[in-house]
């Protein structure tokens, strides 16, 4: 069924290329249909499928991890799972930047 409306704004439905990110990597272009108004993106099941399966090739599918705060001393901190650190290739004793954003915290390695 093609859609015509947004369901979100009721604005009007374009379909264009849209490049698709994941972490900050380029997937690469898809077909979407875009709302004019509010810029909602929905891809068909087929092109999801299409980016899923691309993600999965370049080892980002499924880097997301729930993680537990823990206390050292007066301070808090977190474990970075072993997925995420060889994926942005960290090292012991590598120098990072925290800072707080709205509601996460940002470290830039």
């Amino acid at each position: 069924m093609e859609r015509k409306k947004c369901e979100e704004c009721s604005g009007k439905i374009i379909k264009k290329q849209v490049d698709f990110s994941l972490y900050g990597i380029s997937l690469g272009k898809f077909p979407a249909e875009i709302c004019s108004a509010c810029g909602e993106e929905v891809f068909d099941e087929k092109t999801s499928e299409r980016i899923d399966k691309i993600a999965k090739e370049r080892g980002l599918w499924g880097l997301d991890r729930k993680v537990k705060i823990v206390k050292i001393g007066n301070s808090l901190a977190v474990r970075i799972p072993k997925a995420i650190s060889n994926f942005l290739k960290l090292k012991e004793g590598k120098e990072a930047l925290m800072k707080p954003g709205k509601d996460k915290i940002i470290i830039e390695s």
